[in-house]
């Protein structure tokens, strides 16, 4: 999941961290990747709308 989608779906950084119950500043250390286990919650929060993009790390 794209951390402009997430934000773009909350309208505003400021809502989308409320959301999660977190700061602003966290989110604008995410870079362009929200982290998998943020991902997982907006997912349950948007109903599914925004979907956890994560694949787990193969093992060679």
């Amino acid at each position: 999941m794209e951390t402009r989608d997430a934000i773009e779906h909350f309208g505003t950084a400021v809502a989308l961290a409320k959301s999660l119950g977190i700061t602003r500043q966290s989110i604008s250390r995410w870079g362009e990747k929200v982290p998998p286990r943020r991902a997982f919650e907006i997912e349950r929060l948007t109903d599914g709308k925004l979907k956890a993009d994560f694949t787990p790390p193969t093992l060679a």
